[in-house]
């Protein structure tokens, strides 16, 4: 399923750069939808959770800001996350779009988002995709993780306290950005249950919808 690689720029001549924001709570499968869209379209997914993981392990200076914060499951500073994504967006692989996959995740990173991408020279076609999945599913997902990637396997953030911490953090913050781009035009939700084929064809048809529109 897919489909051979369409670069977002084929599909409507002279349409602006595309970028795409996945919403979602954790467990979602907004990371395995980002890469095959990536694939896909021939623009980056970028997955600020890794990023942020990637930091932590390394024990960079970025790492050592945020470890105790993505232990206890609460969300990043949005300073921090600004800071974060600009540096990504700014570079070069970007010029043709970008698949946003975990940010934003608060009404004042959302504020923030299309002054950045203007600040840094991005002309922008935003599309929201917003996964909607039900809680039990997703607890019954993240379940799944963990009994399959075992003891060692398991990222620190699957912990049960911390999933219901995270729950819990986007039902409060993540959510009400369901209304920001609601009201904004710029939202569509796809039924998150089902095959992995079929959640991807669900959102690959709004993507190709809203180029040709």
């Amino acid at each position: 399923m897919g489909g051979s690689k369409v670069a977002a720029t084929d599909v409507v001549a002279g349409s602006t750069i595309v970028l795409i924001v996945l919403l979602g709570p954790p467990g979602a499968g907004k990371g395995t939808q980002a890469a095959r869209l990536s694939a896909k379209y021939g623009i980056p997914q970028i997955s600020t959770g890794d990023m942020l993981r990637a930091a932590v392990a390394a024990t960079t200076p970025l790492g050592e800001r945020v470890k105790g914060i993505m232990e206890a499951g609460e969300l990043v500073p949005d300073d921090v996350m600004l800071e974060v994504v600009e540096d990504r967006l700014s570079q070069p692989d970007c010029a043709s779009g970008a698949i946003l996959d975990g940010y934003p995740r608060t009404a004042g990173q959302a504020e923030t988002l299309d002054p950045l991408v203007w600040r840094i020279g991005q002309g922008r076609s935003s599309l929201v995709l917003v996964l909607d999945v039900p809680e039990e599913e997703v607890i019954r997902r993240i379940s799944g993780r963990l009994e399959e990637a075992g003891e060692a396997g398991k990222r620190d953030d699957d912990e049960d306290h911390v999933v219901l911490e995270r729950l819990r953090v986007y039902r409060e913050l993540t959510e009400p950005l369901v209304e920001f781009y609601r009201d904004k035009g710029v939202m569509t939700e796809i039924v998150g249950v089902g095959t992995v084929d079929e959640i991807f064809d669900r959102m690959d048809a709004t993507v190709r919808e809203h180029l040709q529109g």
